[in-house]
């Protein structure tokens, strides 16, 4: 049996993943405020297709020669337990009246056939356009939790959706430029670091003007801005203090405090 369970096949070695799942999920549970049994087969079903990329992609790459064979027992093992879990959840959706919110999986499904397609010819690392679609699907969940709490397919869970994916997009791209920080020799000109930080800039500014908009017109909440403006002066300090030498757990675990606080800030001003 120790073949099966083997850890790094089982669960991702992307620590950081995580809370592009997590994040949407809790942010449309408590939008829909109303916590079910058919929400729990939900946070399990996506969970489930969440899990089961690592194991496939194991896979994938012990065909390829990219690991050992004595992997493919274990990731085996793990796509028949991830698979048999996410059928289950599927099944109760389905009996239970909500097999609609599946039609969001398919775009999952598309994403996760074109990362194994790089994965496959060794090109799928620093794929930032990747992430950033894929974080999308990811974000879909929040819109399914939301419909699954009001008990109806209603057009706020697309706003949900666009927020939440701006959000990750935002905190992907801010999160490259603090990796490649890591490599320089030294903290460059201001001149310098504004302009490589430019286009995480951008994005965190795009989606906090945004925020102010929506609020303004009384589209969404009032306050809506708040986590936003916290992403957004967050980036501006990881520009102006350049993570020179940090390790990468460092820049990880501020990322995902950053994330955290704009989870919770989101749920408490929506």
């Amino acid at each position: 049996m120790k073949k099966y369970f083997k850890r790094h096949i089982a669960l991702t070695n992307e620590h950081g993943s995580w809370v592009f799942l997590f994040s949407p999920l809790l942010i449309g549970l408590f939008a829909g405020r109303n916590f079910s049994s058919i929400s729990i087969y939900l946070i399990f079903a996506a969970l489930a297709g969440f899990l089961i990329r690592q194991p496939i992609v194991i896979a994938i790459k012990a065909y390829a020669g990219r690991r050992s064979r004595g992997d493919l027992p274990a990731a085996r093992f793990w796509m028949l337990i991830y698979a048999a879990m996410a059928l289950l959840m599927i099944i109760g959706l389905v009996v239970r009246g909500f097999g609609y919110v599946l039609w969001l999986a398919v775009p999952g499904v598309l994403v996760f056939i074109w990362h194994l397609y790089l994965v496959s010819h060794r090109t799928e690392r620093k794929q930032i356009g990747v992430e950033v679609v894929a974080s999308g699907v990811l974000a879909l969940s929040a819109p399914a939790a939301y419909w699954v709490g009001v008990g109806a397919a209603e057009s706020i869970g697309w706003w949900l959706w666009a927020l939440v994916w701006l959000q990750s997009a935002a905190s992907i791209v801010y999160a490259y430029l603090r990796l490649e920080q890591r490599l320089w020799t030294e903290s460059p000109p201001i001149r310098v670091r504004l302009s490589r930080g430019r286009r995480a800039f951008l994005y965190t500014s795009f989606n906090l003007v945004g925020a102010v908009i929506l609020s303004g017109l009384g589209i969404l909440s009032p306050w809506l801005f708040l986590p936003y403006l916290v992403q957004s002066l967050e980036t501006l300090w990881g520009i102006l203090n350049p993570a020179v030498g940090a390790k990468p757990t460092q820049v990880g675990f501020r990322q995902l405090a950053v994330s955290t606080i704009f989870t919770i800030l989101f749920i408490l001003v929506w």
